[in-house]
């Protein structure tokens, strides 16, 4: 049976289980990793009603009628524990100075005269709160700031920061083992003989594995031979968490890897229902987990992306979330499909201000170069007619990730 897209991502994440020991790091330490735990904030931030401005804290109650002179009775610098506010007095305050007790709102300096440190006039009216942040505004105690099986971002590593943590829970990186098969294959920088090129895919996934925080094991190019390509699924087998392997999936005399997976293990999806990348292995070598790519770059790519990458974040205890789709209109015209086709495409404005796809001119999987070109992939669904002004589903790749 050929499986939809959604059909296979469901069928993989079933079977993906949290595979990774936790670790305590440092936060400077814990940039793209996968938090372990649910962290909850012990504190309120701020702590202290403050200020929100450069200015003067008052009781709002005591402003009558603008102009009106106030002493100043005291001086609280971002830091400082000021004393309670003397009655119909301001105090000097700066931005992030505690509030005194007794005042309720603060009036910008630009809204008063002081001629000196000792009186002040305000200008304006004032009401309750104004130019105050109120404690607890941006976190109140027990709020959860980043649940378990987030990837830690700059923003999350600075709310852990903001509550005091100074260490984080996070899982190990998952150990990903990647070899490509081909006798036509070539490392980089070496010469090439006729019918050879050079292997790309090893370098494209190795990079997408390492950008998403997971340990590499590189295990090279395999040859097109069963004996090749078993001993190279034991050793991977053996030293990683999961293999993805890139060619060797289809069914000509020369692809070994599916009945390699079978002999050694099990294969539980073979064929999806998309294009480009029909051909796609899924099942375990021993007790680790496989994911088989078509060996075409374009096709090894988007696989990777819909397929393998579920996988691996779920392994790797990210909750993972398909890519976002954002509604675009059409500059081309495409006749239905009969498999879940991904077209590569770039944006340009329109004359209404619009943002228009246009279809990169070959839709050939060994394309690489395409995906350079492209800002993302539109969807075309199965029985799906395109026509040029049409809404349709976009899927944005940011440094070559979905």
């Amino acid at each position: 049976m050929v499986l939809s897209v959604i059909q296979a991502q469901r069928q993989i994440l079933e079977s993906a289980q949290v595979l990774c020991a936790t670790e305590s790091v440092p936060l400077h330490n814990a940039l793209a990793r996968i938090s372990a735990q649910d962290v909850v904030s012990a504190i309120a931030v701020p702590p202290a009603d403050n200020s929100a401005m450069d200015g003067f804290a008052l009781k709002s109650a005591d402003l009558g009628s603008p102009p009106q002179r106030f002493r100043i009775s005291q001086r609280i610098p971002a830091g400082a524990q000021p004393q309670a506010l003397q009655a119909n007095t301001a105090a000097r305050i700066f931005t992030g100075g505690v509030m005194p007790e007794g005042a309720d709102a603060v009036v910008i300096q630009e809204n008063c005269d002081y001629p000196d440190d000792t009186q002040v006039t305000v200008n304006c009216t004032v009401r309750a709160g104004d130019n105050v942040r109120s404690r607890g505004q941006d976190i109140a105690p027990g709020t959860l700031i980043v649940p378990q099986g987030k990837r830690l971002g700059p923003i999350e590593l600075g709310l852990i920061a903001s509550v005091g943590e100074a260490q984080i829970t996070v899982y190990r990186p998952l150990r990903v083992a990647i070899f490509s098969t081909g006798d036509e294959l070539r490392e980089p920088g070496e010469p090439l003989d006729a019918g050879q090129i050079y292997n790309s895919n090893r370098t494209v996934l190795s990079a997408l594995c390492r950008q998403m925080g997971y340990e590499v094991i590189d295990c090279g190019i395999v040859a097109d031979t069963m004996s090749a390509t078993r001993t190279a699924l034991q050793r991977a087998a053996g030293e990683a968490d999961v293999i993805v392997s890139s060619g060797g999936v289809s069914v000509g005399e020369e692809d070994y890897v599916k009945s390699a997976v079978e002999a050694l293990g099990s294969l539980d999806l073979w064929k999806v229902q998309m294009k480009p990348g029909k051909p796609v292995a899924y099942g375990r070598v021993g007790d680790t987990h496989f994911i088989g790519l078509p060996g075409n770059p374009v096709s090894s790519l988007i696989v990777f992306q819909l397929l393998a990458q579920p996988l691996l974040s779920s392994l790797q205890g990210e909750k993972w979330q398909a890519p976002a789709a954002y509604q675009v209109s059409s500059a081309f015209n495409k006749k239905a499909v009969s498999r879940e086709e991904y077209i590569r495409v770039q944006l340009q404005l329109g004359p209404e201000q619009q943002w228009l796809a246009h279809q990169f001119t070959n839709s050939s999987s060994g394309v690489l170069s395409s995906l350079g070109w492209a800002d993302g992939l539109v969807r075309q669904h199965i029985d799906q007619t395109i026509s040029a002004g049409d809404l349709i589903e976009f899927l944005p790749m940011r440094a070559g990730v979905l």
